[in-house]
């Protein structure tokens, strides 16, 4: 059985607004406290559909191939990781709209509020053990360790995520 784990946070921002913003996968840079570069090597109907995500985690660095498995505006954005062939996770975003909030002059929904999204980041472990014993090497992470770890990192990326977006209204 496939692990996972999640973390949600709502944003207020419409839930296409947010698609877009996961969806342009070079962002999730200035996001993940890991990731630090992202190559995106191919596109299908102007989505990434194929990219390399480059990651570091104290002395350790290393990369990894993804590929888009789910992409549905305002309600899903996911990709397959593997590395060297190997299967490693299912990343993924699900969008969900919230309630309306007030709008800035203390109007309620009846008066075109703002919207909102609860956004939920969740990871599938899907290591097998080559791929297990490689993400020890490179990540410095036993197998026991990366759900806690990842757990700490969407905290973080929701967070960043969530300031970024909302900064902007």
């Amino acid at each position: 059985m496939t692990a996972e784990v999640a973390e949600r946070v709502t944003v207020v921002a419409p839930a296409g607004e947010v698609f877009a913003a996961v969806a342009d996968v070079r962002r999730m840079a200035r996001w993940s406290p890991e990731c630090f570069a992202v190559w995106v090597w191919r596109r299908r109907d102007g989505l990434p559909h194929s990219f390399v995500g480059w990651n570091r985690r104290g002395p350790f660095v290393w990369f990894t191939t993804c590929r888009v498995a789910v992409a549905a505006p305002g309600e899903e954005f996911a990709f397959d990781v593997t590395t060297f062939g190997q299967p490693v996770a299912r990343w993924g975003y699900r969008f969900a709209k919230g309630a309306r909030g007030a709008a800035a002059d203390g109007a309620g929904a009846e008066a075109g509020g703002t919207e909102v999204t609860e956004v939920t980041e969740y990871w599938q472990d899907r290591r097998n053990r080559a791929a297990t014993l490689l993400g020890r090497i490179f990540t410095g992470t036993p197998k026991g360790g990366r759900p806690e770890a990842n757990r700490q990192g969407m905290r973080e990326t929701l967070t960043r995520l969530k300031r970024e977006l909302e900064s902007r209204s």
